[in-house]
């Protein structure tokens, strides 16, 4: 265990055990969650679930041990939502493109974490800009989970309503909804999973789904989406922007997770120049997407649930190891999984989104000058009421250089920014 450097870091097998069974309650949602969002895309079910907890497993293991710190990845909530809802369903790609696009945008992931880039466009982009990145993929992947569970509907007059709570279906989502906040709200481990489980269970008692008959089997076989990425489709000038936004999304909610749980941890401390941990942890992140894409599933990411195991007392790789050997048992649980009613998952959707939306408070909007208070508005505004998140972030920046034009505010424009602005013009021009 000496690789982990258990006394340097004041920790200690069990303690490390122990955080890394947190971790895994608190994430293991993402295995049903991302199974039933990139069904809805089409890719089958059953190989999406083994392919969700292959890459959980590889992933996490790999960045526990390459970079020596507890942080857990999966596959990203809000880019799954964006990969089946904004691209497939929405602008009709197919899911083998989709897959290609992950790919090209992890593959310069990788390129760009061996680089300084990280460091130029965090200090490119105004932090507030950033955290309305956030809040507004908060509420596009709300918008989503509120319109899969019949909260929400389509209406031709307000474009959307109120769905038909005299449905049992939505009833069972709003139950899923309440328990999956209350649990939230009291800290309670595994509040996902619970309210999951406890849902699932009321919707089988009043005939919303099918009990299991079986809760574990062999699992199944990622033949059907594995390897079948079009990389070819990807690599055209129309979806560059798409490209870039995955790519930016994913360093940002990257970068955003290792800085909270690292302030906890004590972890990627600046002023220590031996830390190699962030290098580390943003390249075994960026690996883990390229190779996800390769399994078929969307952007794999560092999980802000890695705070979970931090607050247990977990500092080392070790953590996430345990972490990464307690997801070998979502292998089996295929069954399980496929019985959970949809409405029992999509409750989940709505609460990230919520908790991502928080990153708003963060910005003191009396001290922010007018052409980041317009930007901010069209990034969260435009996410969801045009279903993509590219589009959000495209017309923010350009609404914010154009004001600081307008204004002769030039210095606040620098080359990052720029660049920006430009490929967020291409993606409306195109």
């Amino acid at each position: 265990m000496d690789i982990f450097k258990l006394k340097k870091n004041r920790s200690d097998v069990k303690t490390e055990l122990f955080a890394g069974f947190t971790i895994f309650l608190t994430m293991m949602y993402i295995v049903p969650v991302n199974g039933f969002i990139l069904s809805d895309a089409g890719l089958p079910m059953d190989a999406v679930i083994t392919a969700t907890a292959l890459i959980t497993i590889l992933a996490t293991l790999f960045s526990g041990l390459w970079s020596n710190t507890p942080i857990a990845m999966s596959v990203g909530m809000g880019l799954n939502a964006y990969f089946s809802y904004g691209l497939v369903l929405g602008m009709k790609i197919p899911w083998e493109t989709a897959l290609g696009i992950v790919f090209l945008s992890g593959i310069l992931f990788v390129i760009l974490s061996l680089t300084n880039f990280r460091i130029w466009i965090m200090t490119s982009i105004p932090m507030n800009l950033r955290r309305a990145i956030s809040a507004g993929i908060g509420t596009f992947i709300a918008f989503i989970g509120l319109k899969q569970m019949g909260m929400i509907s389509a209406n031709q007059a307000t474009l959307v309503s109120l769905g038909d709570f005299s449905k049992p279906e939505v009833l069972l989502g709003v139950l899923g909804l309440v328990l999956s906040l209350g649990f939230y709200a009291y800290k309670i481990k595994g509040a996902f999973i619970l309210a999951i489980i406890l849902t699932s269970i009321v919707g089988w008692i009043v005939g919303i789904g099918s009990v299991p008959t079986q809760i574990f089997s062999i699992p199944a076989s990622i033949e059907p989406i594995a390897f079948k990425l079009d990389i070819l489709s990807a690599m055209t000038l129309s979806l560059l922007p798409v490209i870039i936004t995955f790519l930016i999304t994913d360093m940002f909610d990257t970068l955003g997770t290792l800085t909270g749980v690292g302030t906890r941890a004590k972890l990627f401390q600046e002023n220590n120049k031996d830390d190699k941990s962030l290098q580390k942890t943003l390249e075994a992140d960026a690996l883990a997407t390229t190779a996800g894409s390769l399994l078929g599933v969307s952007t794999t990411t560092s999980f802000i649930e890695s705070a979970s195991g931090v607050e247990e007392g977990g500092r080392t790789g070790l953590t996430a190891v345990f972490t990464a050997m307690f997801f070998v048992t979502t292998l089996f649980m295929l069954p399980l999984f496929k019985a959970i009613p949809s409405n029992a998952i999509y409750p989940v959707l709505v609460v990230v989104g919520i908790l991502m939306f928080t990153e708003l408070g963060k910005i003191e909007f009396d001290k922010t000058d007018f052409a980041t208070k317009a930007g901010i508005f069209l990034i969260v505004m435009l996410m969801p009421l045009t279903f993509s998140i590219t589009n959000g972030i495209a017309a923010g920046f350009l609404i914010y250089t154009i004001i600081k034009l307008i204004k002769k505010e030039q210095k606040d424009l620098n080359l990052g920014i720029l660049v920006i602005t430009f490929i967020s013009a291409l993606a409306f021009i195109l």
